[in-house]
C-alpha cells in the first residue's frame, strides 16, 4: 500500500508538471502570465488530481474503464476545457503590451531606380558615365 501512494503522488507531480506544460504551449505563456495564481491553481491542480484519481479508479475495479474512471476522466476533460477558455479569455481581453497610440504612424517608402547606362554608383555616390 506505501509503494502504490508513493506512485500516485509521482504521477501527481508529473501530472501537474505535464498539464503546466501543455497549458502554456498550447495557451501560450504571455496569456498564461496574465492570469490570477488562484485560478491556476484550481484549474491546473485539478486536473492532475482528476488524473491521478481516474487512475486510482481504473486500478481498484477489475476493468480499467469503468463508472468511476469515466467520471473522473471527463472531470479531467472539462477542468482542461477550462484551462482553454480561461486562455482564449485572458487573449481576448487580457492587457496588451503594445502601445495602440500609435496605430496612425504609416511609413512610405519609394524606391527609384535609374538604368544601369546613365549611371554607375561609387561609395553610394552616382557618377556619370565617361562618353563613348
Amino acid at each position: 500500500m506505501q509503494l502504490l501512494r508513493l506512485a500516485y503522488t509521482t504521477q501527481f507531480l508529473l501530472a501537474l508538471i505535464a498539464v503546466f506544460f501543455l497549458w502554456s504551449e498550447v495557451g501560450g505563456q504571455s496569456h498564461l502570465d496574465l492570469m490570477p495564481w488562484y485560478l491556476k491553481l484550481l484549474l491546473g491542480g485539478g486536473a492532475a488530481f482528476c488524473a491521478v484519481k481516474a487512475t486510482a479508479a481504473a486500478v481498484s475495479h477489475p476493468g480499467a474503464w469503468n463508472s468511476a474512471t469515466l467520471k473522473w476522466f471527463g472531470l479531467m476533460l472539462a477542468l482542461l476545457a477550462g484551462c482553454g477558455l480561461a486562455a482564449y479569455y485572458y487573449h481576448v481581453y487580457g492587457e496588451s503590451d503594445e502601445d495602440n497610440e500609435d496605430d496612425n504612424n504609416n511609413t512610405v517608402s519609394r524606391l527609384v531606380v535609374t538604368t544601369p547606362s546613365d549611371y554607375i554608383t561609387r561609395a553610394g555616390w552616382p557618377v556619370p558615365l565617361p562618353p563613348r
